[in-house]
């Protein structure tokens, strides 16, 4: 299988800086003889009881990644596949967890607080643009529930990182902390309801994928990480370069498949208030950090 599919050199629809694309992925030992036991961070062990951790030897009723070649080299626009190749080989800070028919991993480059890949491992749609892959109902209906599951996931990572900050949050803990002070039970009834982290993630898939493995973003809504540093990185998923998994299967007249380009050039408008920067990228990374104190205080 030929891994080069694309020119290495970005392009203009492309959401990712040459830098990004070129960037390997592959970890230090890939043999699956490594019995490393790499320090668990607090997303993982959050997220280790959803997906048993498994080894490719135990997955034996996956024909995915035994079907690639065992010394491939994962480089450039392929450089996802070597996730889907070898998930057990990386640090448990990198995949999340995997299973015979999806990887989960950190973003190697985040655009939010927190931002999930989720790595579909059918052999026969990895390699498939989003827009062909994703025709097949069964399949998006396997994908679509993936999903499901993975904004919970990242919603509670949300509630664990930020609840201290939520005026929404710490009501529903002061009301609780008063109850229980006085004796009296707990009534979900008529308790502060709390903020819902749910609300504040979203999941979707580049109109124009930088890179060749199929793959399906899920991070929440602040834009706000070291990582965001280009107009490209704000707009692919601030604009409808994004397109929610929900939006699919899509028609061929969609318009987001004849207007990539142009998403990414459009004016900067903050996603939160709606101010517009034009296209001055660093007027609006200043202002991000100011709305990301603002958000998390809701």
């Amino acid at each position: 299988m030929d891994l080069r599919l694309h020119n290495e050199r970005p392009v203009a629809q492309d959401s990712l800086t040459g830098e990004e694309i070129s960037s390997t992925t592959i970890p230090p030992s890939t043999t699956n003889n490594d019995t490393r036991s790499p320090k668990r961070n607090a997303f993982t062990e959050l997220c280790s009881p959803s997906k048993k951790r498994t080894s490719a030897k135990e997955s034996s009723t996956h024909s995915g990644p035994q079907t690639l070649p065992a010394l491939t080299s994962f480089t450039g626009r392929a450089g996802l596949g070597a996730y889907i190749h070898a998930p057990e080989s990386f640090p448990a800070s990198r995949i999340i967890s995997y299973d015979e028919n999806f990887v989960v991993a950190n973003d190697l480059f985040p655009k939010s607080s927190v931002h999930l890949l989720l790595l579909p491992r059918h052999p026969e749609k990895q390699l498939l643009h989003p827009y062909e892959a994703l025709q097949d109902i069964e399949f998006l209906s396997t994908i679509q529930e993936e999903v499901r599951k993975l904004k919970l996931l990242v919603a509670k990572e949300l509630q664990r990182r930020f609840s201290k900050f939520s005026s929404k949050d710490q009501e529903r803990e002061e009301a609780i902390e008063n109850a229980l002070e006085a004796g009296k039970e707990l009534d979900e009834a008529t308790l502060p309801p709390g903020r819902d982290w749910s609300a504040e993630v979203v999941a979707g898939i580049h109109s124009h994928p930088s890179m060749s493995h199929l793959h399906i973003h899920i991070l929440s809504v602040d834009h706000y990480n070291q990582c965001m540093r280009h107009r490209k990185h704000y707009n692919s998923f601030a604009t409808p370069f994004l397109v929610g998994v929900d939006e699919f299967p899509m028609k061929k007249e969609d318009m987001k498949r004849r207007f990539k380009e142009r998403f990414l050039q459009q004016d900067l408008v903050c996603w939160r208030c709606g101010r517009n920067f034009g296209n001055k990228f660093k007027g609006l990374k200043e202002h991000l950090e100011e709305e990301f104190e603002e958000w998390k205080k809701e």
